[in-house]
């Protein structure tokens, strides 16, 4: 019997994405599962869905910033708001996409969102990528160069416009088959669906 493969949609400016992150390898070893980083835009799944940001709402920027904290605080990880936030997550997510061409996807995955979330660095500033690609063993000038590639370009659309299609509108999301799941809280559901304990989608 084959694995079951979790297709975790992935922007580095979402900080539900970074709580998600530190978890899903950990699930998919627990539910005998692989897990499939795949880079897409956060600000295109908005343009193309209507949904809007946080920032965009006060009060539901407000209650996330001591959500951030309160989950932070229960996962028991490192986690700050960065002064930079909103981040400009294109040419990381270019990286990414670059990255995992290279076999570094979820090193790379990791590591820009460590960046972000707990350095508090922008991975949109070119040093800043530089210094995350010789991190994970990657030549920075190469990938550097990778981000403006026509392909690599166009697989982050392909991702962005695949994800709204099958139901997305925001990050983190997650696909198993035909099933989605949306944000980190649902990571509870989504292992119990691997698990059999949920009725399988049709």
């Amino acid at each position: 019997m084959s694995q079951p493969t979790i297709e975790f949609f992935w922007d580095v400016g979402s900080p539900y994405t970074y709580l998600a992150s530190t978890r899903i390898e950990r699930l998919a070893q627990a539910c005998n599962a692989q897990a499939q980083w795949r880079p897409f835009l956060l600000g295109g799944v908005f343009r193309e869905t209507g949904n809007r940001p946080p920032l965009e709402v006060p009060a539901k920027l407000n209650y996330m910033l001591d959500d951030l904290n309160t989950w932070a605080a229960h996962y028991k990880i490192q986690m700050g708001f960065p002064s930079c936030f909103p981040v400009n997550s294109l040419l990381p997510m270019r990286a990414a996409v670059g990255a995992d061409t290279l076999g570094k996807g979820k090193e790379f995955a990791t590591a820009v969102m460590e960046t972000l979330w707990v350095a508090g660095k922008d991975p949109g500033q070119p040093d800043t990528l530089n210094e995350i690609a010789a991190s994970v063993g990657l030549d920075g000038q190469k990938l550097a160069e990778m981000v403006q590639d026509p392909e690599i370009k166009d697989v982050l659309k392909k991702n962005t416009a695949e994800a709204v299609e099958r139901g997305a509108f925001g990050a983190p999301t997650f696909f198993v088959g035909k099933k989605m799941f949306w944000g980190h809280d649902r990571m509870t559901l989504l292992e119990a669906y691997l698990k059999g304990e949920l009725p399988k989608a049709e």
